[in-house]
């Protein structure tokens, strides 16, 4: 498939720029580390086996000529005839063999025999060396020479036809196994990266349909190997997704309810406004219209109030990674100026004992104010709310709000840190039902929960658990 190009033109001239080239795949990619890996270690073995075959190879023939020519050197002559030749020559009919002498003659059993000299023979034989062994290129054969009489050298001579045939054997059985370990190799590394990369394109092809259709449905599982475990980590991460669409889908639809309520009652109340400014309407009383601006006042407070606290469950919900040192005590000593400042007439009882922890200071500050503001919508003027701080003994400490109001129903209880849940007695006062949801989060964002229950005085008692240590 050719790469789509593209032609630009600047002034006079005409560039032409292809498109990126695609890269190998994977599985080509392991077929082919596989068959290198192979074909480097087979080609090391190769070397390495024709090395060493060649140098015994070649050493045998040594060691057989040098045997062979100190045998011939002290092998007495034979007599035939009238002649006496050395007795070697009848005792190596199978190789070449003769006696140099100084003058350069050669006598050797035949022609066929005769063995090829040179100056190092020439120079054995007349005595200003002691030996000789070479290569002679011109027959193919391994040369040796000895001194042998006075004046003249026994020569020897090998054919190495039968040595070099024998590496020509070796050398294409060696490259036969090689190429056919490569292929192996190559079709065994296709094979493992087959089977091996079989579930991470299952994964890539679960992935590309999340991403098409949305659909977070976890991937099947299947085996205990590393794949696997990513398809496992993959899971709980479609989970979390998941689990914070659901979250998400559930405060909008919960906050479309909740400001259903106020939004109707306060186009009810302009309605009746613009109506009544209207030329021929019933005109309003002085009282009707300022009850109705109360109204209307009251709404786009419990609107504010209400868009306020999602804003602030929205900023909970994203990701913190800059946590800083808070002193605990100081953030609820904050809280408690702000909730003294709205409610002038409850008395606040406080016992703190100092606590150090590792959060965010603004979440934790708001979660206690929430807190006091809901304390005091339920005490009545002159009551006392009692706040503390106190450290368990286990690593924790509880920030403890009691109230005096009526308390919290049995059936209320598991409930009140829910979003927009707002108890019967509680559907009359202002609030959003989001205030102790707000708490909820700030305290879990913190390795911390909360809870609910009575207190002694027969008010509610909440209260938030956070980690940390003494102060």
């Amino acid at each position: 498939m050719t790469q789509p190009v593209a032609v630009v033109r600047v002034g006079e001239t005409t560039e032409v720029t292809r498109g990126p080239k695609r890269r190998m795949s994977l599985r080509s990619r392991v077929t082919l580390l596989a068959a290198a890996c192979v074909a480097v270690v087979m080609a090391l073995v190769s070397i390495g086996a024709y090395v060493t075959v060649y140098n015994n190879l070649y050493q045998q023939v040594d060691d057989n000529l040098a045997n062979r020519a100190v045998a011939a050197v002290r092998t007495p002559e034979a007599q035939i005839g009238l002649r006496q030749i050395p007795g070697a020559f009848l005792l190596s009919t199978d190789m070449q063999i003769g006696v140099l002498n100084q003058d350069g003659t050669v006598t050797s059993p035949d022609r066929t025999h005769r063995p090829p000299t040179g100056s190092s023979e020439l120079a054995v034989a007349q005595g200003t060396a002691s030996s000789s062994l070479r290569t002679d290129t011109g027959t193919d054969t391994r040369v040796i020479a000895l001194p042998y009489q006075d004046g003249s050298a026994m020569v020897l001579a090998q054919p190495l036809a039968p040595v070099k045939q024998t590496l020509r054997e070796l050398a294409v059985v060696l490259a036969l196994i090689g190429g056919g370990g490569i292929i192996v190799a190559a079709l065994a590394g296709t094979a493992v990266a087959r089977t091996g990369l079989r579930p991470v394109e299952r994964l890539t092809s679960a992935t590309e349909h999340i991403a098409r259709t949305g659909d977070l449905r976890p991937i099947p599982v299947s085996g205990d190997d590393e794949l696997a475990r990513l398809t496992h980590s993959f899971n709980t991460m479609l989970g979390t997704v998941a689990e914070s669409q659901e979250r998400q889908r559930q405060l909008v639809a919960d906050a479309g309810h909740e400001l259903r309520t106020p939004l109707t009652s306060l186009r009810t109340n302009l309605e009746l406004l613009l109506s009544a400014s209207r030329a021929g309407a019933p005109t309003l009383s002085e009282k009707d219209r300022a009850d109705i601006e109360v109204d209307i006042r009251a709404q786009l407070d419990e609107l504010t109030q209400l868009i306020g606290d999602l804003v602030e469950l929205a900023r909970q919900d994203e990701p913190r990674t800059e946590f800083e040192r808070v002193e605990l005590a100081d953030v609820v000593e904050r809280a408690l100026d702000r909730a003294r400042r709205r409610a002038t007439e409850i008395d606040f009882q406080v016992d703190l004992r100092p606590w150090v922890l590792t959060g965010d200071h603004w979440a934790l500050e708001r979660a206690v104010l929430n807190l006091l503001d809901n304390a005091v919508k339920f005490s009545p003027s002159g009551s006392t709310v009692r706040v503390r701080l106190f450290p368990v003994g286990d690593g924790t400490a509880v920030i403890e709000v009691a109230d005096s109001g009526p308390g919290i129903a049995d059936a209320d209880l598991p409930k009140v840190f829910d979003r927009f849940y707002r108890s019967s007695e509680a559907r009359t006062l202002p609030g959003s039902g989001l205030g102790l949801a707000i708490v909820k989060q700030a305290a879990e964002r913190h390795g911390g929960t909360v809870y609910a229950g009575r207190a002694p005085e027969g008010g509610a008692l909440l209260s938030i658990r956070v980690p940390g240590a003494p102060a």
